[in-house]
């Protein structure tokens, strides 16, 4: 997949996701096989006001290929936001959210909420490409709601106004990430828009992937939850692309060790208080399926130090 200059290989994106997608976890994804990887979404009055704490959530390895996630719904905020984040960081692109469905962004008018105004949305892509010169994307859901129009008037708009891809997660805002995502909106935005579209939501395996791609036409796959923990669906997806063969499930001792390794990258960056603390979800993950699994995510939820963590490991390995 080529997003303007920017040649995409294999076309294989990590979502992004609140909380999760730091830079170690970035990093991760990275070296199991995503080609591009999208920061968690920073709010643009953050970035504008120059808080620490957002910028924080923007730290990056050097040529590390990001986009940087901005959400907002004021064009001149998201534009100037998208213009210091240019400037300052020097990402590969901006995308903009139009798709997170919790009640405190659309509550502002930000994320999904920019269904409900297609204009709008368009507008604020169009301040936003007049500003920066990398290119802008565009993530966004189905619909509003099942009574609502799909997203098809706004993937017109966002396209005219310069959009460079966009991203169709098939779930509704009122869905949230429950159900089933409906594959044919994606299918459908990619009849409708000449730019690449990125097919999201319920790519769990490499077969789910390539399914994707046959039965929506996408240009790309964007993978989400089904990673946390998990970043070997990376490696399975990138490998099925690529036309090799399928490798063994990782061993526990596996998945311990990226687990040590990914933790120790968040303590690297976050220090050891908030790396843990911060870390302690995906960690679980890491683990999903063990015996016990129940009873070593609580323990996990309750260590407060490395040692604590090493600890718990003792009682798996």
């Amino acid at each position: 997949m080529r997003i303007n200059n920017i040649l995409i290989v294999p076309p294989l994106v990590a979502a992004p996701m609140a909380g999760i997608t730091d830079q170690a976890n970035r990093l991760i994804a990275r070296e199991f096989g995503a080609a591009w990887v999208i920061s968690e979404m920073i709010s643009c009055k953050g970035i504008i006001y120059d808080q620490a704490k957002t910028w924080e959530l923007l730290a990056m390895e050097a040529n590390e290929p990001l986009a940087v996630q901005l959400f907002g719904s004021v064009p001149a905020e998201v534009a100037e936001a998208a213009a210091m984040v240019a400037e300052k960081i020097k990402p590969l692109a901006i995308d903009i959210n139009m798709g997170c469905p919790t009640p405190k962004i659309v509550k502002g008018g930000d994320g999904a909420a920019l269904l409900l105004n297609p204009k709008l949305a368009g507008e604020i892509v169009r301040r936003t490409v007049a500003m920066v010169n990398i290119p802008v994307t565009v993530k966004t859901r189905k619909a509003w709601d099942a009574n609502s129009p799909d997203c098809l008037g706004l993937v017109r708009e966002v396209e005219a106004a310069g959009a460079a891809a966009i991203t169709i997660h098939g779930r509704t805002r009122d869905q949230f990430y429950s159900g089933k995502a409906d594959w044919g909106i994606i299918r459908a935005v990619k009849a409708t828009v000449s730019v690449p579209v990125i097919g999201n939501g319920d790519v769990t395996s490499a077969a789910e992937a390539k399914r994707m791609f046959e039965d929506t036409g996408c240009d790309a796959v964007m993978v989400g939850r089904a990673a946390i923990g998990n970043p070997w669906l990376y490696r399975d997806i990138a490998r099925s692309l690529q036309g090799l063969a399928p490798l063994l499930p990782p061993s526990l001792a596996e998945r311990l060790a990226v687990a040590r390794r990914h933790l120790a990258m968040a303590i690297e960056r976050k220090g050891e208080y908030r790396g843990i603390r911060e870390m302690r979800l995906q960690l679980a993950w890491y683990l999903k399926g063990l015996p016990r699994a129940a009873r070593i995510r609580d323990a996990i939820n309750k260590a407060d130090s490395l040692e604590a963590i090493e600890q718990v490991w003792a009682t798996i390995e």
